[in-house]
């Protein structure tokens, strides 16, 4: 018996690469149809069920495809310079974001064309949602343009002009002088289950209409890397590359469910995961746009932020469930309601919060005026809250970070080795503080601390429910913490406040 030859290496380029941290991207796409599965009958030889079709999208797509449009965006020089130098190119760009216009492309895929000094084109993707010329695509495709472009299925191109767009849900709505248009039927996408199937129809590089299909992966997603708090995004597995953002995402019957937006991606092409802008929220944002140009979001008041387990011991929580309040805003509707820094929204007009990322969504569904009613816990007690959202202002102040004097030399006073340093009056007024709110930390002696993440420079500003504004009430605040009990401070560092969970060891206070 001869041998069994030598098994041979794989080559180089089959091996696996040491997988880098993912990073966002912003383009588009999505996909849908059914599978169909036999059952195991009793003859079956295995009880699991067997895959005999492949789903067949092709009715769907000739339906659908004569209204998807291309969209080219032509950005300027001169006095577009600025919102140019606000889209640097793909090398420019930092790792963890990324949009997707479809610029930089490479010789001979460059789409229209070729781009004028000093400015670029931009190519996305967008679709009919009335017969009389109003086209749905992405907000960052358009904005900065001098001229719109819209090219439909048969051709025919159109100047738009752009109704209006919203940076918060990444939409942009646009008018061309057409009627009589094949339009899209939008569908619900509060019905989406993971593991239903979608289809992507986009201009991926240019190339018009290409359809990608996949599955949801999962609903209701934040997304931390990009300004949009308001969006529960749709994360798919449908393959999406620059050129698809705007266009649609449609489930099986051919609904629109989702506009295609964002990738994640650390080689600036598709990796499997892609994100869609939910058509309700969208919707929402059209139906503002059409009426004044612009969109506005109810909003409660308050900054808050994920619970965890040790904020949960040290705020007498049952569970890690909710929205922790670290700010209230001066005037706001939480802070006429009675709302305070520890407490933790629970449930928003009847719907869970599980975490803290759900509720911006909630509220920002929600126009100036309108009634909320909330559960929230403090001190491990549950209270019902009523108020009237008031209207999300764009303009927030910067907050100064603490500029503290000389450390103090002298060893803590604290279990939790913390060395104070009072505030001054400009210090306290550069935070926005109260005359006497807040105080500086110096040095951090304790490992427990330092294995929270406090650093020198941070402000604290209460202890649990109590404000401090001093060394001395710092000290006398902490003194009562023992060994292996949770203390919950709250934390101003730059312009974040949070909430900061500290456990601390016997002898902790001397590191």
């Amino acid at each position: 018996m001869s041998p069994s030859p030598a098994r041979r290496p794989l080559p180089a380029f089959l091996s696996l690469p040491r997988v880098r941290a993912l990073a966002l991207v912003v383009a588009t796409a999505a996909a849908t149809s059914a599978v169909v599965l036999l059952p195991a009958t009793a003859q079956s030889p295995s009880p699991a069920p067997q895959l005999v079709g492949l789903p067949d999208f092709t009715n769907l797509v000739d339906q659908v495809g004569p209204g998807v449009v291309n969209v080219e965006a032509r950005m300027g020089g001169g006095a577009n310079e600025q919102a140019q130098a606000q889209v640097p190119g793909e090398d420019d760009m930092p790792d963890f974001f990324r949009r997707f216009f479809g610029q930089d492309l490479p010789p001979g895929m460059q789409p229209g064309e070729p781009r004028a000094r000093g400015g670029g084109i931009a190519m996305g993707t967008g679709f009919v949602i009335s017969g009389d010329g109003y086209v749905l695509t992405n907000r960052h495709v358009v904005d900065g343009a001098d001229q719109v472009k819209v090219r439909l299925s048969d051709r025919r191109e159109f100047i738009a002009k752009v109704v209006g767009s919203d940076e918060q849900s990444d939409v942009a709505l646009l008018k061309i002088a057409a009627t009589g248009l094949p339009t899209l039927r939008l569908g619900d996408s509060n019905l989406l289950r993971p593991g239903q199937w979608v289809v992507a129809i986009g201009s991926p590089f240019g190339l018009d209409h290409s359809v990608t299909a996949g599955i949801v992966s999962a609903v209701g997603r934040s997304n931390p890397y990009a300004n949009q708090r308001y969006v529960p995004f749709i994360q798919t597995d449908v393959a999406i590359n620059r050129g698809n953002s705007g266009g649609p995402l449609l489930n099986t019957r051919g609904e629109v469910v989702g506009i295609n937006s964002q990738i994640f991606s650390n080689s600036g092409g598709y990796m499997g995961v892609s994100f869609a802008i939910p058509i309700d929220v969208a919707m929402s944002a059209v139906k503002q746009l059409k009426a004044t140009g612009r969109v506005a979001r109810g909003q409660i008041g308050v900054n808050v932020q994920q619970v965890g387990a040790d904020d949960a011991r040290g705020l007498g929580l049952p569970d890690a469930r909710g929205a922790l309040i670290v700010n209230v805003a001066p005037g706001s509707a939480a802070e006429k309601a009675g709302l305070e820094p520890g407490d933790v929204i629970r449930s928003f007009n009847g719907t869970t919060i599980n975490d803290s990322s759900e509720l911006p969504p909630l509220v920002g569904a929600l126009a100036p005026g309108s009634r909320a009613q909330l559960t929230v816990l403090r001190e491990g007690k549950p209270r019902e809250v009523d108020l009237t959202l008031t209207q999300l202002s764009d303009g927030v102040a910067n907050v100064a970070p603490a500029q503290g004097g000389q450390s103090q030399r002298g060893a803590s006073s604290n279990p939790l080795g913390l060395v104070a340093q009072p505030l001054d009056a400009d210090d306290r007024r550069q935070m926005g503080l109260k005359p006497d709110q807040g105080v500086a930390i110096a040095r951090v002696d304790g490992l427990a601390a330092r294995t929270a993440g406090l650093q020198p420079g941070d402000v604290v500003l209460s202890i649990g429910r109590t404000q401090v504004g001093s060394p001395a009430a710092l000290d006398r605040e902490l003194a009562h913490v023992k060994a292996g009990q949770t203390v919950m401070l709250l934390v101003r560092r730059g312009d974040a406040t949070q909430f900061v969970a500290v456990t601390p060891r016997a002898n902790d206070a001397r590191g």
